[in-house]
């Protein structure tokens, strides 16, 4: 009898674990009337490129639009400078789909840590029409490798996607993650990464 206890506990466990996601949950409603006007919730106007990374990103999430709420999508919005760069980053909540509206981009992401030890990398050049996808929680970039200004846009399947870029992640955390640690992590001398902790790390 006890086997049996045992069995059906265990069953119970795997039905449970089967069905854990880490994606939006099922909304609780059709759609949400949205009692705020949007704030900035607006893709026709370009964004400012003028920063050390040569790109703005505008993000229509429920933040911006609250009508989103529980719809489990949202928007941005990428201007790019002539060769300007959205910088490695990862978004821990969804997954990207991109599509080239203007210029011409180099894109691509790399895998999570595979059973061999390597990271592949995939990439595309993508012009006018193009369209790419990012999977969820991917390191992925994309550089605007023509002389002219260049502009996408993509949808994520999350209301709040969350970003976290990564040079800014790790080198301009407050307080400092410790210079020894990120030293032997990348193989770099010290006075470089103590050196990469006094930079302006700001968000695109």
């Amino acid at each position: 009898m006890k086997g049996m206890h045992y069995l059906l506990a265990v069953a119970t466990l795997a039905v449970a674990a089967s069905v854990v996601s880490a994606y939006d949950p099922s909304p609780l409603q059709d759609f949400c009337v949205a009692i705020d006007d949007p704030k900035n919730a607006w893709l026709n106007i370009p964004g400012n490129t003028m920063n050390p990374v040569g790109s703005n990103v505008t993000t229509v999430n429920v933040g911006t639009l609250p009508g989103l709420n529980t719809l489990g999508i949202s928007l941005v919005r990428i201007d790019y400078a002539p060769y300007g760069q959205n910088p490695p980053h990862t978004h821990p909540r969804a997954s990207e789909i991109l599509v080239v509206v203007e210029g011409t981009l180099y894109v691509g992401f790399v895998t999570s840590n595979q059973a061999d030890g390597k990271n592949l990398l995939f990439t595309k050049i993508l012009n006018k029409g193009d369209v790419f996808v990012f999977p969820i929680g991917l390191i992925h970039f994309q550089l605007n490798i023509g002389k002219t200004p260049a502009v996408a846009f993509a949808g994520l399947s999350s209301q709040n996607p969350g970003v976290i870029t990564i040079a800014n992640a790790v080198f301009g955390a407050t307080p400092p993650i410790n210079a020894d640690l990120l030293a032997r992590a990348f193989r770099l001398d010290k006075n470089i990464v103590l050196d990469l902790q006094k930079q302006f790390w700001s968000s695109n």
